[in-house]
């Protein structure tokens, strides 16, 4: 899909790469990406965008968790003391997109051509049915994931999703949702969980009623002005993210470095598909 603006004769558009799961890419994203390359820092790839510091890492985050492998590592240590990386995969992606870039380009170039004899109104209802097809959430976690599991209950619905090699979500739905989603082993889905759901445990041993459990490093800590917002790393690159109180954070020992288990219920996650 694109942001379609015209301007006297010609089209121009910011391609926006989709995947069944979501937005994946965009112009933005993808100039951090570049900037990432450039400066081997976060922080200055953000001012260079511009972005905002927090901004920048949600988008990192949510590609990272989208893609089939890292787009962006962090690195520690060495003669410059760490830093932020693209990877091989990232810079592949970033040529592909700016490849596809210019052939879209050269498309819209195309169709400017035809468009100038339509009817204004037929365009600008156009425009507005994208706007209406487009779809945001304010779930700060999402996960793309393959149904690798379904049991039907008396009345819910249990939907097992498998994240990568070592994570998997547990799902709890209605019947009436099952039946709507069409649900089916092997299905491509996205998991959104909100983040004041999750809770975060650092003892192994505790256990919960909560079926989700998604151990990983404590990468990130954000203090706002009432709670922090904590951002978990998984082995598998994909991140969680949780906001907690500041008592819940030093009773806890939350550190960067440390390890962590993000838990939600089953019922907290809400299942998408994208047609």
């Amino acid at each position: 899909m694109s942001d379609i603006k015209q301007n006297l004769h010609s089209l121009r558009g910011k391609l926006q790469v989709d995947t069944e799961f979501g937005t994946f890419l965009g112009d933005t994203r993808i100039r951090l990406l570049e900037m990432v390359e450039v400066h081997g820092s976060i922080s200055q790839a953000a001012k260079a965008v511009p972005l905002s510091y927090k901004a920048a890492w949600d988008a990192i985050d949510a590609m990272n968790n989208l893609a089939d492998h890292p787009l962006v590592i962090r690195s520690t240590g060495g003669h410059r003391g760490g830093g932020t990386l693209l990877t091989d995969y990232g810079r592949k992606v970033v040529a592909l997109y700016r490849a596809l870039e210019s052939e879209y380009q050269t498309a819209l170039n195309h169709m400017a051509a035809r468009m100038n004899s339509d009817e204004a109104g037929d365009f600008q209802q156009f425009r507005q049915l994208l706007k209406r097809m487009s779809m945001k959430t304010s779930a700060r976690n999402q996960f793309a994931g393959t149904v690798i599991g379904l049991r039907e209950g008396d009345v819910d619905f249990e939907v097992r999703l498998r994240l990568d090699g070592e994570n998997e979500l547990v799902a709890v739905i209605t019947q009436e949702s099952a039946e709507n989603l069409g649900l089916q082993i092997g299905m491509e889905m996205n998991a959104l969980v909100k983040s004041s759901s999750v809770l975060l445990l650092t003892d192994p041993h505790i256990r919960t009623s909560a079926r989700n459990h998604l151990w990983g490093e404590v990468t990130r800590i954000l203090n706002g002005p009432v709670n922090a917002e904590i951002t978990l790393t998984m082995p598998g690159g994909k991140t969680v993210c949780a906001v907690v109180t500041y008592d819940s954070v030093e009773k806890l020992g939350l550190a960067l470095g440390e390890q962590a288990c993000a838990v939600f219920k089953a019922s907290a996650v809400i299942l998408c598909l994208y047609h």
